[in-house]
């Protein structure tokens, strides 16, 4: 895609004035680090997500100073310098003048240059907004910078008073998507859906599961996505009641399901999506029962996604139609209330509803203010993915044993009716086994 840097223009400006508002001062948000993979060999680089929101750079070793003073607001990027003989290795660099201009700061050094301003730019400044804690290494950095401000005391110059997080008010802006970010979502839904439906057409008895997640990792590259959103979980029979599993090296076998819960990167943002299919390509039975129970506590929940539910109003919804069905299933005894009330649900239901979605699959932002769920607003985009999970036990009746089913989409809260982003990807019975029929001639 072509870059536009007025979204993120349009966010660092914003940030600035919530920083003003609470007293102002200089946020300093670095890039995520190269990582070493093993001996000469990194692994595939991915920015940093808090830093990416706010400037769209892609490279490594770069840092974000904004300063929101009463007088000025103004946007500082730290970059690598052009190195012609290190592009002859490693690619192209913008340099600092390309990169400021690319991304319209108001001014890019190089960062070599960055130990000996950054005393010069903390100076007198109110507050530092950085995430301390979160990497050592620039921990070590940012301290360094300030005693360099407070052995220069007797100048006249101050140090920051106040250390602030500025992950505090960036996660409440990540929270709520913009236009652009959600076309990038859209896309990135409907690329993992293209996957999904290619994975169910390659699957049939007898194939491995990694050569499905082969088939979902090429649709995902062949559409222009750059990574796999998280590692790709591909569980045939009873290594869907694993909910992390991600070996995928078993045989997919006649008369179980597969479970496939992947999704795509494209341009930092990404997708997740859950499908949970028959290896054969026929519902049978008591899988068929179990899917059909899931699908009807994802679509209460899913309606449950509208202004005036708060956040955990799709679990609660979803758990109303999941408990019910374990008892109408033999699974579980007693009446619903106490179903509910105990948590004896979650036997076959052990996780949590939804989490929000964005530049990270599980993405930022709080999710209670006060001890109280949020209420869900337009622009918020969150995933539905209930499921029920059935290892073997005696009081469990066996033809429901090691059958895992989890179905899962990703959704944007609208003024409106529920946006579901995903959408493309099959999931009611007839829309799947028709899918794979196809394939199958």
């Amino acid at each position: 895609m072509t870059f536009d840097p007025k979204p993120f223009a349009a966010r660092r400006a914003r940030l600035a004035e919530q920083l003003r508002s609470a007293g102002g001062g200089v946020a300093v948000i670095p890039t995520a680090p190269e990582r070493v993979r093993n001996r000469d060999s990194d692994y595939p680089y991915r920015h940093d997500s808090y830093f990416h929101y706010l400037t769209g750079f892609t490279e490594p070793e770069a840092v974000l100073v904004l300063i929101a003073g009463e007088a000025e607001t103004k946007s500082i990027l730290f970059c690598r310098a052009k190195h012609e003989e290190r592009e002859v290795w490693d690619g192209f660099r913008y340099g600092p003048a390309a990169a400021g201009e690319r991304i319209g700061a108001d001014e890019a050094w190089p960062n070599e240059e960055l130990a000996e301003r950054l005393p010069k730019l903390l100076g007198d400044q109110p507050a530092l907004w950085y995430s301390l804690g979160h990497d050592s290494g620039w921990d070590a950095r940012i301290m360094e910078a300030l005693n360099s401000v407070r052995a220069s005391v007797r100048s006249g110059i101050a140090a920051p008073a106040d250390i602030r997080d500025v992950r505090v008010p960036l996660d409440e802006m990540r929270i709520f998507k913009d236009a652009s970010e959600i076309a990038l979502m859209r896309r990135a839904a409907e690329i993992t859906a293209a996957a999904h439906r290619r994975a169910m057409q390659a699957t049939r008895p007898g194939r491995m599961e990694y050569e499905i997640e082969a088939e979902l990792l090429h649709e995902f590259r062949r559409s222009g996505s750059q990574f796999p959103a998280y590692t790709s979980i591909v569980a045939g029979g009873t290594n869907a009641c694993v909910l992390h599993y991600n070996d995928n090296n078993q045989l997919l076998r006649d008369g179980e399901l597969l479970l496939i819960d992947a999704g795509c990167e494209l341009d930092s943002y990404a997708a997740d999506i859950t499908r949970t299919f028959p290896v054969n390509g026929r519902f049978e039975g008591a899988a068929r029962e179990v899917y059909a129970l899931v699908l009807a506590a994802q679509k209460a929940a899913i309606a449950a996604c509208h202004i005036g539910s708060n956040f955990n109003s799709p679990h609660d919804a979803a758990v109303q139609i999941l408990a019910q069905g374990m008892l109408d299933l033999k699974l579980l005894s007693g009446s619903l209330d106490e179903v509910i009330e105990t948590g004896a649900f979650r036997r076959f239901y052990m996780h949590r509803t939804s989490h929000w979605l964005g530049l990270d699959v599980h993405d930022a932002g709080e999710y209670k203010h006060m001890g109280r769920w949020r209420d869900l607003e337009p622009g918020m985009v969150l995933t539905i993915e209930p499921g029920c999970y059935i290892r073997p036990a005696d009081d469990v009746p066996e033809a429901f044993w090691n059958i895992g089913v989890r179905i899962e989409d990703d959704v944007l809260i609208t003024a409106n009716r529920p946006d579901v982003l995903t959408s493309a990807a099959p999931k009611c019975i007839k829309d799947i086994e028709a899918c794979m029929a196809e394939a199958q001639g």
